[in-house]
């Protein structure tokens, strides 16, 4: 009985996250390199070089990067599944990112829309800490 619980649970989660991730085609980040963020230099990953990890797959720019994400897959992950973090504070919306517009914030990675002359990380610069609030919680509504 407890086995099946645990196995109900993990498909239900993983049918959230392939959901409501922002992917295209299952790969997470628009083909960038999670790793790489924490560099401060983000880069489109190689699609020879992957890696799924909950059936969200990722691809990196080089094996160490694949490596280091395998070892600590939680760390890399994007927040909100990948979606604009100040549009998930703002409306709770899963809005799309420019993958170039991002900012590590406590260890984490927080993605951003940045098209047409509308930055979203100024504004979330200007009222961080309660967008980041407001966006915990409207994300905690979307995976529940």
């Amino acid at each position: 009985m407890f086995l099946l619980l645990c196995t109900t649970a993990r498909a239900q989660e993983t049918e959230v996250r392939t959901k409501n991730y922002n992917l295209k085609k299952s790969i997470a980040l628009e083909g960038y390199d999670p790793v790489s963020y924490f560099d401060n230099k983000p880069q489109e990953g190689k699609s020879e070089i992957k890696f799924t990890y909950k059936e969200v797959t990722y691809l990196f720019a080089n094996p160490a990067n694949a490596t280091k994400f395998k070892a600590d897959p939680e760390k890399y992950e994007p927040a909100y599944g990948g979606w604009c973090a100040f549009a998930m504070g703002e409306t709770g919306e899963q809005v799309k990112i420019d993958p170039e517009t991002f900012k590590i914030i406590d260890g984490r990675l927080y993605l951003f829309y940045n098209f047409w002359g509308n930055n979203t990380l100024s504004d979330w610069n200007k009222n961080e800490r309660v967008l980041k609030s407001q966006a915990d919680q409207n994300w905690k509504k979307i995976v529940r």
